[in-house]
């Protein structure tokens, strides 16, 4: 068995010879599940020999009946068994299964005590239409909440069509053993009203006034794919997918030289701001606990992209391995970028020329909340990340008019909290090579004096990020703060390392204080940046398993040994997000809230390398000059 190349996306050929080789072994069918299914990427020397590879499948395996849960790796090339590790020692629990949110929904009904509760609200006629949303605990050493723990918070719907997420019944929660099938027990906090008004966002009659803007590209598009290779306007990029990131790229060069040579979002926590009893343990890693690929939306022209489109599918394994496919998980397309550059000369003789940018994007849904992540690769050689949260706000109930610290209302009665998105993007890097190393520069006032006889004067200060702990970064745009990648093994014309910088967004890291458990589990929040020295098993900031764990693994364990970063392989990693104080225009379904960075050149081209894009004479005005 074969494909293209060794980074390609697994295939469902590949998903149910995994399947077989699992089932002859004695590790598949009966109640065993398959929380998480990735490809095991090869290691770079392999990859850049070109190399013929053992494709390989990483399986995490859950015996529900028993809570069982450990690792095998298959080869599918050799279709056989090549290692099982038994994690029953291991901190932590597999991602939650799909068919896990069922069941919770059903453990939670068929309790007695759930059901007294919603009578003693004068709710049990609702039940039937309520949706119990299951939600990953966090850990608070409990004593009963070992193992495989989920719990639920109701909300209740007026018909089939309705939206839950308007009508939260506030302070019944339910705790949930999944391997028990049986509730821990249930928290029935107050008497607050149930919301009424409902929260739906569609079939309001649309505006007239918009006209249609129509994209086309008469000639086509100027990208061309090859697989799962891109090449557009001196870039070549490769294009991956897994059930845990989502979409990844791989092997970014410009202008045939080395960029990335792997990024993606590799992880985001979602930590909450209330105290009340029902939220105040809510901080979701929507990777490691839920998985943005296997959330992954089905993406449609015209809605989710707009103009020349080239989709790619990809397939993921469901909880019993076998494989689903999203037949348009990826949308590639250009987009017009406004002007690239222009100068008017003192003859008054105008000089434009236009921007483009390669849009790469995905799209997940994660219970209520949408992210997109788009990827725009530009003409200079820039490459940028911007995600867009969207969706429907989460939201608690409260009496209607009242005032809470943590939580705004944003409908009659209904009150959303304060919380965060924190994405971390890990960004394997290799500025023209693998040997490259890491400086903080930051602009910075001089102080009047003999070097600043008038005090205007201002500089730049570069300082070197030596080691792990030095590389532990906050971003400041007081001073213009960037981080710059330089090469170990080329320089410019001007005789100084190729560069690129990584310039930040200005946004809060985690705003939980020390003894929060949140901190310890999402450490790597606390920062804008970390930077490690390549390791193929540091993959994830917050670790392999951060459902339900206490905490410390991943960036926090790794950079304990405050390893070199001079002249070496660097993957950094870098937090941005948004710190959502909800408004009622958030509600019933929220714009768009854009968080991301950027990727710059620094010497990395000798002078623009625009200077030859056309001019678009045809399109300027009347009596305007080309």
């Amino acid at each position: 068995m074969s494909t293209a190349h060794p980074l390609d996306p697994l295939t469902a050929a590949e998903l149910s010879a995994g399947s077989a080789v699992l089932a002859d072994a004695g590790l598949a069918g009966g109640t065993i599940r398959f929380p998480q299914v990735l490809l095991v990427e090869p290691a770079k020397d392999v990859i850049r020999a070109g190399a013929a590879t053992d494709r390989r499948i990483r399986y995490t395996l859950l015996d529900t009946a028993t809570g069982r849960s450990g690792e095998a790796v298959v080869s599918v090339s050799r279709h056989e068994l090549v290692s099982w590790d038994d994690w029953a020692e291991r901190e932590g629990q597999p991602s939650y299964l799909f068919e896990e949110y069922e069941r919770a929904e059903e453990i939670t009904k068929a309790d007695p005590r759930w059901q007294a509760a919603m009578t003693r609200r004068g709710l049990a006629d609702r039940a039937a239409l309520a949706f119990c949303a299951p939600l990953a605990p966090g850990h608070f050493g409990r004593a009963d909440e070992t193992g495989r723990v989920i719990r639920t918070l109701t909300f209740l719907r007026e018909d089939a069509d309705d939206s839950p997420w308007a009508h939260p019944v506030e302070g019944l929660i339910t705790h949930i053993d999944l391997t028990a099938g049986s509730v821990l027990r249930v928290e029935d906090h107050g008497d607050v009203p149930v919301p009424p008004e409902h929260g739906r966002y569609t079939g309001v009659e649309p505006r007239t006034s918009l006209r249609p803007v129509e994209i086309t590209q008469p000639e086509g598009p100027s990208f061309a794919v090859e697989g799962s290779v891109i090449t557009w306007e001196g870039w070549r990029v490769r294009v991956g997918f897994n059930a845990r990131e989502g979409l990844t790229l791989h092997q970014l060069t410009f202008q045939e030289r080395p960029v990335v040579h792997r990024a993606s979002v590799a992880e985001m926590v979602v930590p909450y701001g209330d105290t009340a009893p029902g939220r105040f343990w809510i901080s979701y890693f929507d990777a490691g606990e839920y998985q943005f690929g296997k959330n992954a939306n089905d993406l449609r022209n015209g809605c989710d992209c707009l103009g020349v489109i080239h989709y790619f599918p990809a397939w993921v394994a469901d909880d019993h391995g076998a494989p689903v496919e999203i037949p348009q998980a990826i949308c590639l397309h250009e987009e017009d970028d406004g002007i690239f550059w222009k100068h008017t000369d003192l003859d008054r003789r105008p000089q434009v020329r236009r921007s483009r940018r390669l849009v790469i994007s995905s799209i997940s849904t994660i219970g209520n909340y949408d992210y997109g992540y788009y990827w725009y690769l530009y003409l200079d050689g820039s490459i940028e990340l911007e995600a867009k949260a969207t969706g429907i706000v989460f939201c608690g109930a409260g009496a209607e008019g009242s005032s809470n610290p943590h939580a705004t209302e944003i409908a009659p009665g209904l009150f959303a909290p304060v919380h965060q998105h924190l994405f971390c993007a890990r960004l394997d890097v290799e500025v023209d090579g693998e040997r490259n190393s890491l400086h903080e520069v930051d602009v910075v006032g001089v102080p009047t004096g003999p070097d600043n006889p008038h005090g205007n004067a201002f500089t730049w200060r570069s300082t070197p990020l030596r080691t792990e702990r030095e590389a532990q970064r906050m971003a400041d745009p007081a001073r213009a703060r960037v981080w710059e990648i330089r090469s170990a093994d080329r320089v410019n014309r001007l005789g100084r390392p190729t560069a690129y910088q990584l310039v930040p967004q200005a946004c809060a890291t985690l705003m939980a204080q020390p003894e929060a458990t949140v901190r310890a589990r999402a450490q790597f929040a606390t920062k804008h940046l970390w930077a490690t020295p390549f390791r193929e098993d540091e993959r994830y900031p917050g670790g392999e398993r951060p459902n339900a764990h206490p905490g410390g693994d991943g960036l926090p364990a790794w950079t304990a040994a405050d390893r070199d970063l001079v002249d070496t392989d660097l993957v950094l990693w870098h937090v941005f997000g948004p710190t959502h104080v909800p408004r009622p225009e958030d509600w019933p379904v929220m714009p768009v809230d854009r968080s991301g960075f950027l990727l710059r050149p620094h010497g990395f081209c000798d002078r623009n390398p625009g200077l030859d894009l056309p001019s678009g004479s045809h399109h300027c005005a009347p009596g305007e000059a080309p």
